[in-house]
């Protein structure tokens, strides 16, 4: 059932950095201005990544794909071929060159809903997808019409089921963004979602509101409540490589389960303030520096994991986590969570933020 996944090689991708700013906004934060200056990327080493992870959440066979982008150049990697090939669905594999290429996004590329059932990207690597600060780097939405609606129970399919692997996503912004908001690297709804060795840097999302949230991934109504799952990622980095939102300024989801395995979430920030629901006379939000879970029954399992360094406003400086039901449980293993700051409401475990009932397991974690 187990296959020991070894620790993730320390590689540093080659993408386009973010320096200069577009000025202060709302949120009391500088936005990254995108350059054609390159240089390398730090990824941060994970102590605790020691972590068996199940079959289900290793990377997917991608030796037969349906569509290779690229000639063997990095010129012939584009916008356009990423978002072509994305659209047409299957197995997606680079070719850019022996060198890591960063691509900047023109435009979202969109998943076609029959193109699956299974829809794997992997960028071997070396690859790593820019919005440019400009726009929202891919998109997954069952339910809406535009992509095709495959099933009459659209909230609760079982396809696509869509598997990012070996790939960075950098810039992303979905602060323009008024029907499907936060998510600033990645929005998903419906089928199933995992990620897997990929990496997530100075993406964002809305500045403010209850709820809305995922400075990189933003996730709703998984397939019979099965878990997203996130193995041997990295979320976030310090200074301008910091994930940002309102509230989870790395992931966010409303009545999503994830099991998260040997991963890295540092320096990302929920910037709102009021928390959520809003108090009278704020914006709302600020809670969940690295991880914001709202909703029913659901389950946040982390593994082999850091969490430090993040920061919030409200609540939860490195987790929000809170099933109106009360019927959710946390269980954290083999972690560190420490460092993060802000907030409070962090009565049961340290840096999270979660109702005094709900129920929680911690075996072998450092937790302050």
């Amino acid at each position: 059932m187990y296959r020991f996944l070894g620790k993730i090689v320390l590689i540093s991708v080659t993408i386009v950095l973010l320096i200069g700013c577009k000025g202060e906004d709302s949120g009391d934060r500088t936005h990254p201005q995108y350059t054609d200056f390159t240089d390398e990327l730090p990824t941060t080493e994970n102590p605790n990544e020691n972590t068996l992870v199940p079959n289900a959440a290793l990377a997917e066979d991608v030796r037969s794909p349906t569509t290779v982008i690229g000639n063997g150049t990095p010129q012939s990697c584009t916008s356009e071929a990423v978002v072509t090939a994305i659209a047409k669905g299957g197995v997606i594999t680079f070719e850019c060159g022996p060198d890591p290429v960063s691509i900047p996004m023109d435009e979202t590329a969109k998943i076609v809903n029959d193109t699956g059932p299974k829809i794997v990207i992997d960028g071997g690597g070396k690859v790593a997808l820019s919005g440019q600060g400009e726009r929202r780097i891919l998109y997954m939405n069952t339910c809406d019409e535009a992509q095709k609606w495959t099933t009459s129970h659209c909230q609760n399919q079982d396809h696509p089921q869509l598997t990012i692997q070996n790939l960075t996503f950098t810039d992303g912004d979905s602060r323009n963004e008024t029907e499907f908001d936060g998510g600033g690297a990645i929005w998903v709804r419906g089928g199933r979602f995992k990620v897997v060795n990929s990496h997530f840097f100075s993406n964002t999302c809305a500045d403010t509101g209850p709820d809305v949230g995922g400075g990189a991934i933003r996730v709703f109504s998984q397939y019979d409540g099965l878990p997203v799952y996130v193995a041997n990622s990295t979320f976030g980095g310090p200074g301008e490589l910091a994930n940002v939102c309102s509230n989870g300024g790395a992931i966010s989801s409303i009545g999503v389960s994830w099991s998260i395995y040997n991963s890295s979430f540092q320096y990302n920030r929920a910037i709102g303030n009021g928390g959520n629901p809003s108090e009278i006379g704020t914006p709302g939000g600020g809670s969940g520096g690295a991880i914001y879970n709202d909703g029913n029954t659901m389950t946040l399992s982390i593994f082999g994991t850091s969490i430090e360094n993040n920061e919030v406003n409200s609540y939860g400086s490195a987790i929000f986590f809170v099933t109106n039901d009360h019927s959710g449980d946390i269980h954290i293993e083999d972690s560190t969570i420490k460092n993060n700051s802000g907030g409070s409401w962090e009565n049961v475990i340290p840096s999270v933020a979660m109702h005094e009932d709900t129920a929680h397991t911690v075996i072998n974690s450092n937790i302050q």
